[in-house]
């Protein structure tokens, strides 16, 4: 059961897929540059603007600390670090796929089968994604 203010599975992936497409779009116009712009993006972008990358933004959702506080640098990259392995992995041909595909499908079932709502990388920095409206209300 989901508290009141925890995200929804929903709203995380498609916060999450706007983000990739961000990168992807980076690594597009820029080759080299975009995509390292991009892993850097994945890792500090839910620690700048108050707690949210761009997709959680306009999803209206905010990653908070354990003292309830918006996400800071620190804990955006130990959150997101196992997502940016992955991403760097997808350079290296057939096993770095496979070896991505195999972190981004570990993280998701542990969030699908989170009752905190939690992946791997949120155990980690001690984060949790909420709906931005009701931060007042935790």
């Amino acid at each position: 059961m989901r508290a009141s203010n925890q995200a929804s599975l929903l709203s995380r992936v498609v916060a999450k897929s706007i983000d990739v497409i961000i990168i992807l779009a980076a690594a597009e116009i820029l080759p080299k540059a975009g995509f390292l712009a991009g892993v850097g993006y994945m890792l500090v972008g839910d620690g700048i603007a108050g707690g949210g990358s761009l997709g959680k933004r306009l999803l209206g959702l905010t990653v908070l600390d354990e003292e309830g506080e918006a996400c800071h640098a620190r804990e955006s990259i130990l959150r997101n670090l196992t997502l940016g392995i992955g991403i760097v992995l997808l350079k290296v041909p057939l096993i770095g796929w496979l070896l991505a595909v195999s972190i981004f499908s570990l993280e998701f079932i542990v969030l699908l089968g989170s009752r905190e709502g939690k992946r791997i990388g949120d155990e980690i920095a001690k984060t949790r994604v909420i709906e931005a409206r009701l931060k007042e209300a935790v």
